[in-house]
């Protein structure tokens, strides 16, 4: 892809996930409708009524293929697929169970991929307007100011950003696990949105994230700017369709 058509795929996603962003502001000052709440897992009206926002500009102004969270693969309106080398990957909400109880960490979110490859990403903080953009290769901006990964280089100096995924198996063998993994790091959160955490990673505010079983549309907009902003990201894929393992860092502490 040129470089000219990269950049306006960025304000493609910029103005989709801004228009959503809009929206969703609206309906906090409205009764949160929950769709379902099943398991670990919980859906809202409001994730829908953002991805309608998304899904009309990327299809208004985009000929690429889409994975969007709540619709799936999305097909063009003439019952066709999308380009099939290029792909909108679309969390319409990031953060739904914070979202739903006034716990202000939440996003929307929209990477643009080459088949396994991240190309860009956008993660807009709405509640707090920070919109966090990202080109692999060429750099990445918060509110249009260039950002980086932090330089900090020892594992017990760094803050560690992970969570627990909603199919993850909350057994003793899989608990002790996540014990072994975060114990050389200074410090630990559980922000309760991926795509936050990994802006987080982009702009140097924590070291790292780690999360197994992860969504695809959770992490593609935040690789991007994780990987944009300099850092690195080991990523192999978990178990079912469309989820990873995910280890996204500054570059300087992975051992």
């Amino acid at each position: 892809m040129d470089k000219e058509l990269v950049r306006q795929s960025l304000d493609t996603a910029v103005k989709a996930a801004t228009k959503a962003g809009k929206a969703l502001r609206e309906l906090l000052n409205a009764d949160i409708k929950i769709n379902s709440s099943v398991g670990k897992d919980i859906k809202l009206e409001a994730d829908l009524v953002a991805e309608k926002a998304i899904l009309d500009t990327l299809h208004a102004e985009s000929a690429f293929g889409i994975l969007s969270e709540e619709a799936g693969e999305v097909l063009n309106a003439d019952g066709t697929k999308g380009d099939t080398q290029y792909q909108w990957i679309v969390d319409p909400l990031d953060g739904s169970l914070n979202f739903s109880r006034g716990i202000d960490i939440f996003c929307t979110s929209i990477g643009l991929w080459n088949g396994s490859e991240p190309v860009l990403g956008v993660v807009y903080d709405f509640m707090h307007d920070r919109l966090f953009t990202g080109i692999v290769g060429e750099g990445a901006h918060l509110n249009g100011e260039p950002i980086s990964v932090s330089s900090v280089a020892e594992k017990k100096d760094s803050i560690l950003a992970t969570g627990f995924p909603v199919y993850l198996k909350f057994d003793t063998a899989v608990l002790q696990d996540f014990v072994k993994n975060i114990q050389d790091y200074k410090k630990v959160r559980l922000f309760g949105s991926a795509a936050t955490s990994l802006a987080y990673v982009a702009k140097g505010s924590v070291e790292a994230y780690a999360e197994n079983n992860i969504a695809i549309w959770d992490v593609a907009a935040g690789l991007a700017l994780v990987l944009a902003a300099g850092g690195k990201a080991d990523i192999s894929n978990g178990t079912g369709k469309n989820f990873l393992n995910v280890y996204a860092y500054n570059s300087l502490i992975k051992q």
